[in-house]
């Protein structure tokens, strides 16, 4: 098998199981609803923008990142 197809079948599986992770994990760990998270609900239109939980995501993604470079 070339590269490429092994490749992303690998990353389907990892999205997978990160996706299962997230419905068990996100009962218990409250991400998208953490306090400084900007919520907006007009008559109409609903604004959601989630900067903290970005902002920790980016911060564990980096230092894990970082670990697996070494």
């Amino acid at each position: 098998m070339n590269e490429v197809p092994k490749f992303l079948i690998i990353a389907g599986v990892v999205l997978v199981v990160i996706g299962l992770l997230w419905q068990v994990v996100g009962r218990f760990l409250p991400l998208g609803k953490l306090p400084g998270d900007i919520f907006f609900r007009g008559e109409n239109t609903t604004f959601y923008f989630p900067i903290v939980t970005c902002i920790i995501l980016s911060i564990v993604l980096s230092l894990l990142f970082g670990l697996f470079r070494r």
